[in-house]
C-alpha cells in the first residue's frame, strides 16, 4: 500500500503539532480520574537468582531465553536480544542478586528526546516503544542515563528492544509476566502500592534492608524501585545519576527551540512513512 501526496502532508501536519504541543508545552496534567503509574518494585533480599523472570519474559516477547551462567562478578547485561538480566554482586553482605531492566522513569529522558513519540510514556506508566512512529535517529539511546533501549544493529528490519512491562498485559488488567512467574521478589502495583509496601518492609525489618528506595527519587522518580541490604552503590547503580528528571534540565530551551528542530525531524518522518510504505508495496510485488 503506497502513501499518496495528501497522506504524506496529512502525516506531516499531525505529526509536527503532536510534536510541538508535547516538546514545548510538556505532558499534559494527570486529572482526577486518570490512572495512577503502576510499577514493581524488586527485593533483592527475597531473589534466589532463579532467572524465572528472565525466562518468562523471553518467552512472552519471542525472544531466545538466556543460557548464560549466572556467576558472580561476571556482568550479564540486557541487549536486542534480552529485555532483563539478573546479576549476582559480591557485597559486605556476601553475594546478592540485583535485576536490571528498563526503569520506566516517571519523566523519561528517552521519551523528550524522541522527535516522533515513538518512545512513549503511558498514562498507565510503561514506557513503550512503537514501530509505527520510529525513523531510527536512535536519541532515545543516547539519553537514557540507565543505558536501556537497545538497537537491533544487525536485523533487516530493525526495532529498539527494551522492557515495556508487559503493557499488553497491564491494560488488560493483568499483571506482568515477570511478576508472575516470580517466587515473590516482584510486587506489582500503583507506585503508590508498591512505595508504601516498601516503606512496610524496611519499617517491620529494619535489620535486612538499607532504608532508602532506590528509584524513589533517582531520575525524577521511577516505575521500578529496588529494597537492598546493602548501600545501592554496592549492588553497581551508577552513582552519577541525579535525582531530579533529565528532561527538566531541557524545558527552558524548548520553550524557546527554533521551529527547524521541529519541523525537520516531522518532514524526515514522512519521508520515512513513504519509503517504508513503498518498500512494502515493491516486497509484496515480489
Amino acid at each position: 500500500m503506497s502513501i499518496n501526496r495528501r497522506d504524506f502532508f496529512k502525516t506531516i501536519g499531525v505529526t509536527g503539532m503532536t510534536i510541538i504541543g508535547v516538546n514545548a508545552l510538556g505532558a499534559p496534567e494527570a486529572g482526577e480520574n486518570e490512572p495512577e503509574f503502576h510499577g514493581i518494585l524488586y527485593d533483592s533480599n527475597i531473589c534466589v537468582g532463579c532467572l524465572t523472570c528472565e525466562s518468562a519474559c523471553a518467552e512472552a516477547h519471542g525472544l531466545p531465553v538466556p543460557t548464560d551462567e549466572l556467576v558472580a562478578g561476571k556482568l550479564r547485561k540486557t541487549s536486542e536480544t534480552q529485555r532483563c538480566a539478573i546479576n549476582a554482586i559480591s557485597t559486605e553482605n556476601g553475594e546478592i542478586y540485583v535485576r536490571n531492566q528498563c526503569m520506566h522513569c516517571n519523566e523519561p529522558a528517552c521519551a523528550a528526546a524522541c522527535l516522533t513519540q515513538a518512545m512513549y510514556k503511558t498514562k498507565e506508566g510503561p514506557v513503550i516503544w512503537r514501530e509505527d512512529k520510529c525513523m531510527g535517529c536512535r536519541y532515545c539511546m543516547v539519553s537514557c542515563p540507565f543505558d536501556v533501549p537497545k538497537f537491533e544493529y544487525h536485523s533487516a528490519n530493525p526495532k529498539i528492544q527494551k522492557c515495556d512491562m508487559c503493557y499488553d498485559r497491564i491494560i488488560k488488567g493483568e499483571k506482568p509476566v515477570c511478576v508472575e512467574a516470580c517466587g515473590g521478589a516482584l510486587f506489582y502495583g500503583t507506585r503508590r502500592e508498591i512505595i508504601a509496601e516498601a516503606r512496610k518492609r524496611i519499617a517491620e525489618n529494619p535489620e535486612l534492608y538499607v532504608d532508602k528506595i532506590y528509584g524513589e527519587t533517582v531520575a525524577g522518580g521511577t516505575g521500578y524501585l529496588y529494597l537492598s541490604p546493602v548501600p545501592h552503590e554496592q549492588l553497581g547503580f551508577d552513582k552519577r545519576i541525579q535525582n531530579s528528571s533529565y528532561p527538566a534540565l531541557t524545558k527552558g530551551f524548548l520553550y524557546a527551540v527554533p521551529s527547524v528542530f521541529v519541523l525537520v525531524p516531522t518532514l524526515l518522518l514522512g519521508i520515512h512513512k513513504a519509503t517504508k510504505s513503498k518498500q512494502t508495496k515493491e516486497e509484496d510485488h515480489e
